[in-house]
């Protein structure tokens, strides 16, 4: 090139215009699979950049954009929409439009960029069937569901484990977290209340992406009672309220899956509003602010990990907050002492879940726990204590016919050294109803007497169940 007159300017957008149009006229020449599938991946990674940098101008703009893109990756259909046309707005502002990208099945080169950086492969025909799905269960590339409870093996799988790595990158690259060999997990948990978790290799055998749905709208005990739940009946609910409105302390168990959650929040639901609250969890599950916008609700998220945003500092400051009611959603070793104190010193009504085989093994689990914590204790009269003060009465979730069940609602005692069960409630599988075999306690009923009069009078005038007596 010279500097005379007839010398062309060199112009940046032209020089990219003949770029692209020489690229085009070259696949459309030699159908180069090879270069198709490099000019997907450059255009991939700067799209799946663009779309991981946050977007607002305050901290609840982007933290709702961020919300938008997870919900995008696991299949909602208005975020996804959002997401392709962010997508296809780049492609537009790139010149990209008339880009033909062959030997691959998309219509269009934003369908291209979607399907790589936010579709979830062949997760995509599992989550198009979305009634009554529960859980996806991601292990290797074998694909589970879960409905009602129960895991079937879809007929799907994945093709290659880097599919199922992909999908784990796009989360938490929209989460700002990792997965990598030096941090082989991540947890994502949308605003409904659904939650992804992912483990990647070298923390378990395979790569693995659970994803659990959300799929409950409304949470209170006269839903539990409806035909499409038979959770529990009318009867058993009535007895629910009273053991709620007479502020004893309670215990749920059951197995995973089995509604535990969605029975403390039905349970909470039937508290009074103004009462104050204040949840502790290591990750926001229950959400009682969302679903109970009216109650007076202070909500912990602890960090067993970080001993400032701990669970025993967020019971300290908990216990400066005036809680009237505790729900713990599921008691651990470290903070099992913190929850009997705060049981035991004037915080009735409270709520808590543990893992035990029975409502029997409950005042020992929650002993074994309490004695972890290297104090000297004797261990017979920490049962006592747990039995008479932190778990009034206890409920069993199971999973019965493929349907969640209330089994059992039993009432603690202790009696000549050890511990009785009191079985008000029992599902009876047989017959396929609830029956009542044991009455209350004389010490609970004298409690029931002064805290919930219409209670009592329905326990004592038998119309509570056929055979429930005082």
């Amino acid at each position: 090139m010279n500097g005379g007159g007839n010398a062309k300017k060199f112009s940046s957008t032209a020089y990219a215009a003949n770029l692209q149009i020489t690229s085009v006229k070259a696949n459309e020449a030699t159908g180069n699979q090879a270069d198709d599938l490099n000019s997907l991946r450059a255009y991939t990674e700067e799209v799946r950049l663009m779309l991981a940098t946050p977007r607002g101008w305050s901290e609840e703009e982007r933290r709702r954009y961020t919300e938008k893109l997870n919900r995008a990756i696991i299949g909602f259909p208005q975020e996804r929409a959002e997401m392709l046309a962010i997508i296809s707005d780049w492609i537009i502002k790139k010149r990209l439009q008339h880009l033909v990208i062959g030997n691959f099945p998309y219509g269009t080169l934003a369908e291209a960029l979607f399907a790589e950086v936010i579709g979830m492969n062949v997760l995509e025909l599992v989550l198009r069937e979305r009634e009554g799905l529960e859980e996806v269960q991601v292990v290797g590339t074998r694909i589970f569901v879960v409905r009602d409870g129960q895991a079937v093996a879809s007929p799907y799988r994945f093709q290659e484990m880097s599919h199922v790595e992909r999908i784990q990158q796009n989360l938490v690259l929209f989460n700002n977290d990792r997965i990598n060999p030096r941090k082989r997990w991540a947890e994502v948990l949308l605003l409904d209340g659904s939650r992804v978790t992912l483990t990647g290799f070298g923390f378990t055998a395979q790569p693995t992406l659970t994803i659990r749905l959300y799929t409950v709208k409304r949470f209170n005990l006269e839903t539990l009672c409806k035909p499409e739940y038979r959770t529990m009946d009318d009867r058993v609910r009535e007895l629910l309220l009273i053991i709620v409105r007479s502020r004893f302390n309670m215990v749920v168990i059951g197995a995973t899956n089995t509604g535990k959650t969605h029975l403390i929040k039905a349970l909470i639901s039937a508290m009074p509003d103004e009462e104050r609250i204040v949840t502790i969890e290591s990750r926001y599950e229950l959400m009682l602010a969302r679903d109970f916008p009216d109650k007076n609700v202070v909500e912990y998220e602890s960090d067993e990990d970080d001993p400032l945003h701990g669970p025993r500092q967020a019971f300290k400051l908990a216990l400066r907050q005036s809680p009237q009611r505790i729900c713990h959603a599921e008691i651990r070793d470290e903070d099992a002492n913190i929850y009997v104190r705060a049981c035991t010193r004037g915080h009735e009504g409270s709520i808590t879940s543990v893992h035990a085989n029975g409502l029997e093994d409950v005042p020992d689990t929650i002993t074994d726990m309490c004695m972890l914590d290297g104090r000297g204790m004797n261990p017979t009269s920490m049962i006592r204590r747990i039995t008479e003060h932190v778990t009034h009465f206890g409920f069993e979730m199971r999973m019965i016919d493929g349907v969640r069940k209330l089994a059992r609602v039993g009432e603690f005692e202790w009696q000549d050294g050890v511990v009785k069960i009191r079985d008000l409630v029992k599902y009876d599988e047989s017959s396929g109803h609830w029956v009542f075999p044991d009455s209350f306690s004389a010490k609970a009923l004298q409690k029931i007497s002064r805290a919930d009069p219409d209670g009592f009078r329905l326990i004592t005038t038998s119309q509570l169940g056929s055979s429930v007596k005082c």
